[in-house]
């Protein structure tokens, strides 16, 4: 072959592997078509909600391949279902192409719970959305801020910032009403206990406003009520008038103080 070659002229040799290099041209252009499957497409199926084996297994039977680029959480589809796919249903593509699929998480993800206490209602919502949480019940209870958070609630139970929760769980949300526009006798508090007068309060849908402690209190709870405001009847004997929403502050003593409810109510003495 090297004789051959070698006893023939520059210029056969030259001709000789420009027709050779046609004639590859010529064959890797007419296998092209075969190598990239051209014109063979086909029509990507739903997976969406079907769980990943039988979503991998339908994708490969029409021709494609399959992997998972993602995973989320979400609560109303099943364990290890298809939430996404990429291209979506109805795409026309290349057979032999990778359809790329998120699939639901088996445990819900834990994240810590924001303090939505104080917020406004869409201030709360929004916060709770970013956190991957949902907005449960909304109860109103009358309170002089208007639509805010009074309260954060799983499960029944006060859930305290910071704390670990799942995702997708449904938090319960204590709204403010504002105030009612009906004015009632403010109740008389004195002589009772601090948990009988916060039963009394929500009772009465009152709130307890600032509350000071004497330094004799050991157990606020069963600390007795010796002083309020506003009172229960003003200089003049009248009942003093209060809405729902509005606050009482309290005076605790560890000593249950002497009632006398025929006599005379006296002013009240503000503290230094």
């Amino acid at each position: 072959m090297f004789d051959f070659i070698t006893k023939r002229s520059f210029l056969f040799n030259l001709l000789a592997v420009i027709v050779v290099f046609f004639a590859l041209a010529l064959l890797f252009f007419s296998m092209l078509g075969f190598i990239t499957k051209h014109g063979q497409q086909q029509t990507v199926p739903d997976v969406h909600g079907k769980n990943i084996k039988e979503a991998v297994a339908l994708l490969e039977k029409a021709g494609f391949e399959a992997d998972v680029r993602d995973s989320i959480y979400i609560d109303s589809i099943p364990p290890l279902a298809v939430y996404a796919q990429t291209p979506d249903k109805g795409a026309q593509v290349k057979v032999g192409r990778t359809i790329y699929l998120t699939v639901n998480k088996t445990v819900a993800p834990m994240v810590k719970m924001p303090d939505l206490e104080g917020l406004t209602f869409r201030s709360a919502e929004m916060m709770l959305k970013s956190m991957r949480l949902n907005v449960g019940d909304t109860i109103y209870k009358p309170d002089f801020a208007t639509n805010t958070v009074l309260q954060q609630l799983l499960n029944g139970r006060k859930v305290k910032p910071g704390t670990e929760v799942a995702e997708g769980s449904n938090i319960t949300l204590i709204l403010s009403s504002g105030t009612g526009s009906v004015e009632n006798p403010v109740p008389n508090f004195v002589g009772l206990t601090y948990a009988e007068a916060r039963e009394m309060l929500s009772a009465s849908n009152l709130n307890s406003g600032t509350v000071i402690i004497d330094p004799s209190v050991s157990d606020t709870a069963n600390a007795y009520v010796i002083k309020q405001v506003p009172t229960r009847k003003n200089e003049i004997g009248d009942f003093n008038m209060v809405r729902a929403g509005e606050s009482v502050d309290f005076w605790l003593s560890a000593t249950k103080p002497v009632t006398d409810s025929t006599a005379a109510p006296k002013p009240v003495e503000e503290d230094n």
